[in-house]
């Protein structure tokens, strides 16, 4: 595993996939090109930075507002007060963590060094949630010693990869108790294991991906679990009678990292932190186009104007130690800039030389210099007298540090992420009941953003050549829903196209594409019975943002509809920024309504297929104007997702919290009094393996 903790977001992407060959979510998730393309149409793609554009000024926007934030501070009192408020903002995005239950420990297995010995333990950080950990105790020390827990990166064997066995055994042979553990999805704790005792999604990042996506369908969020899991390890470490709770440290890199930086900011008790290969900021990660795992996207973050250093600022003014990597993916500017942002803050609580940063000249990973740097910056708060070299260090093969008897947590019992998923939507299911159709709409109502008084204004776009069409013509229009948002809608018709919509009063078509209405329009069934059905109805097709004529290509080369590609990178941003896309793109389809008003149009009815079966959903709830629905492909509910283990519907379609006040059901019930249509619909392991 030594190479696997070098490569890049990309490499370990690609190593997740191979390891998904032939699994029904990967297949299902990865787009099918159209038939346009080998009929010699590329679907139209005008407008790939869209969402680029627009999210970026948003990051931009909390960016500042952070950065305010610290340069405001003049005085102890409001530095202390800074750091309270910015504890309350974390605790916002991180929510209430669970009752603490008992841990149940138990030590399956003791291995015997010469100067130290490993104690493979495992405990329950939630009732009947077991936690795999490795314990290194020194030996012949003067008791107690100080202590340090280890968080792991995207490694697939978790605590048993090298760098993680590394500075483990380094903290270890140097006086120090380490307790390090598997994090959700990796080493003993696969979510989602296959016949041969490996993940059927693929190790870390997709394992991540499918069972915290569905959490915010009811408002929870993969990384409280893998915050809560290490606060209960250090519940556990400080047990240890070999522990002083006056030097408890947390450590860990890239993804182990970026859980440092999150537990600086939920947890206390540390008293010395070092994160490694994962601070920057979120704005050049951002502007880099580099998606994080769900874990690492906390929701609300962006809204309260948090970034990275926020998070290490809840801890100042106690010693905290960013370590970056010059040639490392993630932008060691951005480490730069937060230490520089941070160094007031320190200065003004009276220690300065607490926080400090250190750039390794290596890649991505805990190399021996970062760890060497951890080593001396915790040497130095706990007076443990050693110099910043590495000892020698002696890895351990896997089996030796298993701490079941079959290598994973689930032989044992240990229930999963997605079992407690399934109880917590149940719950709200049976708390919901059944709505009426007022309720309904007044919070779907509340989810999307208040409507200007005045119609949008739009663009014609330039007449392109026959797109074979099944009408005649059409005119294109993009239509400025939202500063560096367009709506693309395009008018079909048997004459010739005008610029503009004549003024008079009627009834129109509005269709919401699935990915594409200009692929659609040539080869949707239900189009063609649409115009067949109603050869004189004036008709429509609308991409909403991030679909069709907006597509990104951003966030690598044909990432679009994989896992970690850009249709989730925009999501997951959205929802950082307290937004939800569906609720957007529902702005968007109620903009073009009254645009269309505008010209007198008054009657719509409004068709939607597949993905865009729910923003047309949530935006007929709320319209008088949509007199008629038709849905195609529409999702049965939220909740039939989060109940099911491998769904293979996107973020982009998942509004956050929204069981807790309702599911699609009661809006397809709230529908009715306009002659809803509902045509095959989809479950949720129907989507894109069935996009034609």
């Amino acid at each position: 595993m030594k190479d696997l903790l070098h490569l890049t977001r990309r490499d370990l992407l690609q190593i997740s996939v191979a390891s998904m060959a032939g699994t029904v979510w990967l297949d299902r998730l990865y787009a099918q090109q159209p038939d346009s393309v080998t009929k010699g149409l590329i679907p139209l793609n005008r407008f790939p930075r869209m969402m680029q554009e627009y999210l970026g000024e948003k990051v931009a926007e909390a960016a500042r507002t952070s950065i305010a934030r610290l340069a405001a501070l003049k005085t102890r009192e409001e530095a202390e007060e800074h750091v309270k408020q910015t504890r309350g903002r974390i605790a916002d995005c991180f929510g209430p963590f669970p009752e603490r239950t008992p841990l149940n420990p138990r030590v399956t297995r003791v291995i015997d060094r010469e100067t130290y010995k490993i104690e493979n333990v495992i405990f329950e950080s939630r009732p009947g949630f077991f936690v795999s950990a490795n314990l290194y105790i020194p030996k012949s020390r003067k008791l107690p010693m100080p202590g340090v827990v280890g968080s792991c990166g995207h490694s697939a064997n978790g605590k048993a990869a090298e760098a993680y066995q590394s500075f483990a055994q380094g903290l270890a042979r140097q006086g120090y108790v380490v307790l390090i553990f598997d994090p959700i999805g990796q080493g003993e704790r696969f979510q989602n294991l296959d016949d041969n005792d490996k993940s059927k999604v693929g190790a870390g990042v997709l394992e991540h991906l499918l069972c915290g996506n569905q959490q915010f369908l009811y408002g929870d969020f993969l990384g409280s679990w893998h915050a809560w899991d290490t606060i209960r390890a250090l519940d556990y470490l400080l047990t240890r009678d070999e522990v002083d709770p006056k030097h408890v440290g947390i450590t860990g890199n890239s993804g182990g990292g970026t859980m440092t930086m999150w537990l600086c900011g939920v947890e206390s008790r540390w008293t010395m932190a070092a994160s490694s290969c994962a601070v920057t900021t979120f704005r050049r990660n951002f502007d880099n186009e580099l998606p994080t795992d769900t874990e690492q996207m906390p929701p609300l973050a962006l809204k309260h104007g948090l970034d990275h250093g926020d998070f290490l600022s809840a801890m100042a003014p106690k010693p905290v130690m960013i370590i970056a990597a010059e040639k490392d993916f993630f932008d060691v500017r951005g480490s730069i800039e937060t230490y520089q942002r941070l160094k007031p803050l320190w200065r003004l609580l009276g220690a300065e030389q607490n926080l400090q940063l250190f750039i390794g000249p290596n890649e991505h990973g805990y190399t021996q210099p970062n760890r060497e740097a951890m080593y001396g910056f915790f040497n130095g708060q706990t007076n443990i007298a050693q110099g910043k070299t590495e000892p020698t260090i002696t890895i351990e093969k896997d089996d030796t540090l298993l701490c079941t008897p079959k290598g994973q947590v689930a032989h044992i019992g240990s229930l999963t992420v997605q079992s407690f998923t399934s109880v917590a939507v149940k719950s709200l299911a049976a708390e919901r009941g059944e709505l009426d159709a007022a309720i309904v709409q007044k919070r779907v109502a509340s989810l999307i953003p208040p409507l200007p008084a005045t119609p949008p204004d739009s663009q014609i776009l330039r007449t392109l050549s026959n797109r074979s069409y099944p009408r005649k013509s059409f005119v294109t229009y993009a239509i400025e829903t939202e500063p560096y948002v367009r709506a693309i809608l395009s008018r079909i018709e048997n004459t010739s196209p005008l610029s503009r919509p004549a003024q008079r009063e009627g009834k129109v078509v509005l269709y919401v594409s699935h990915q594409s209405s200009d692929v659609e329009l040539r080869e949707e069934q239900l189009i063609k019975d649409l115009l067949a059905d109603e050869p004189n109805v004036e008709f429509y097709a609308l991409d909403v943002r991030g679909c069709g004529d907006s597509q990104p290509n951003t966030a690598g080369t044909n990432m679009f509809l994989q896992p970690y590609g850009s249709d989730y990178f925009y999501a997951v941003h959205s929802l950082m920024l307290g937004h939800s896309l569906p609720a957007q793109k529902a702005f968007d389809i109620l903009r073009v309504i009254d645009w269309l008003k505008s010209y007198g149009r008054t009657e719509v009815h409004l068709v939607a297929r597949g993905w865009g079966t729910i923003p047309a959903t949530l935006a007929a709830v709320v319209s008088n104007d949509v007199s008629q629905v038709t849905l195609k492909n529409a999702l049965t509910s939220w909740t039939s997702v989060a109940e099911t283990e491998h769904y293979t519907w996107p973020l982009s379609s998942f509004v956050h919290s929204v069981l807790k006040s309702f599911d699609l059901p009661d809006c397809y019930r709230a529908l009715q009094t306009k002659k809803l249509k509902s045509i095959e619909p989809w479950s949720p392991t129907q989507s894109l393996a069935e996009r034609r």
